[in-house]
């Protein structure tokens, strides 16, 4: 990566390590044995990074019309899962191509029962404790109790659709015992539930959530002990990972445009900015890094970029050596929620360029 990275013809660039990619699940591959693994195409859906994981994971779980249509066009034959609230009616349309279809809501599954024929899976957002995630999933994410029971009745008088099972994907950021204490929970709840429903072979998708370190980028999720937990559980599980997938692969290399000191302060500007890496700022993390070009003493400094606004910043008061005006650095764990969720447009500077290791 170091040699690409002081070989590019222009900066802020992407650089993703397509055989480190496969590497990694693989590993995930053969921890989960027969739970079914879908890559959530939001974490990054860059069509190289999709190619590459194609053959380690039994899907793609998508959670928009575009996403969908994207994929397709990237992957014709992968089973789909199409999630996410506030679904149009194109893309309920669309979802029927799908293999599974989450409902959100009671006024969700009416619209898709005019649609025609669907395997279905319900959402459900259950009250349990999730106090120490770093990303709850309530509010508009799936339904309470009553509204699944509304659910239940709709579909005993339609025909068109077959519910499958229960999808519960209820928090982010969780360490393995953590989310498989959850999973069991979930469980509990659900398939006492389904089987009063008469659902034969149930499902149950617990969703991602794999706990990302940022500030420790060696410690990953425990893949081994979370599958092995998770097979206890009597149905046919599927998980959705996404940020643990591909966070670890990807960098963002820039350089240096101005080392300034304000207030006994010093800041290093960089080319682009949190409109292309927008992960630290969003998660209040400082992005981990390294310095490609520059060696000697550290001494503190904020990691700045071009943007006209102070939360433009991608590690604050870090140790740096002694930086000038063309010097590379190259965040690290840039492969996941960082291009694709950014702001792209704002103050219109140019846009990243995208390179492969092969």
């Amino acid at each position: 990566m170091n040699e690409l990275a002081l070989n590019l013809d222009t900066y802020p660039a992407y650089i993703y390590d397509l055989p480190g990619l496969e590497n990694h699940v693989r590993t995930i591959r053969a921890a989960v044995g027969p739970t079914q693994l879908f890559y959530a195409a939001k974490a990054n859906p860059d069509a190289e990074i999709l190619r590459a994981l194609a053959p380690h994971v039994d899907g793609i779980e998508v959670s928009s019309g575009g996403e969908l249509a994207h994929v397709r066009k990237t992957l014709p034959d992968i089973p789909l899962a199409f999630g996410g609230p506030g679904k149009t009616p194109e893309e309920l349309r669309l979802a029927l191509t799908a293999d599974r279809i989450h409902v959100e809501s009671p006024n969700e599954l009416r619209n898709l029962a005019a649609l025609g024929p669907a395997d279905i899976l319900l959402r459900a957002n259950l009250p349990l404790d999730t106090a120490n995630a770093a990303l709850a999933m309530s509010g508009p994410f799936g339904m309470d109790e009553d509204a699944l029971n509304e659910c239940a009745r709709l579909l005993a008088g339609n025909p068109n659709l077959t519910l499958r099972g229960i999808h519960a994907h209820l928090a982010s950021g969780l360490d393995a015992r953590t989310m498989l204490d959850l999973a069991h929970q979930i469980a509990e709840w659900a398939l006492p539930w389904l089987k009063a429903h008469e659902v034969e072979e149930p499902e149950l998708n617990v969703g991602g959530g794999m706990a990302v370190d940022y500030t420790s980028p060696e410690t990953l999720f425990d893949w081994e002990t979370y599958a092995t937990g998770l097979q206890s559980i009597p149905a046919k599980v599927r998980i959705e990972p996404g940020r643990a997938i591909t966070a670890y692969h990807g960098w963002y290399v820039t350089d240096v445009l101005d080392v300034k000191t304000t207030r006994g302060e010093t800041y290093v500007i960089l080319r682009g900015g949190t409109h292309h890496l927008r992960t630290p700022v969003t998660k209040g993390h400082n992005q981990p890094f390294k310095v490609l070009t520059a060696t000697g003493p550290t001494s503190p400094a904020t990691l700045v970029g071009q943007l006209c606004t102070p939360k433009d910043v991608f590690a604050r008061n870090v140790p740096v050596p002694p930086l000038n005006p063309g010097d590379v650095i190259a965040f690290t764990m840039a492969g996941a929620y960082a291009w694709n969720i950014s702001h792209h447009d704002f103050l219109m500077h140019p846009k990243p360029t995208f390179h492969y290791l092969r």
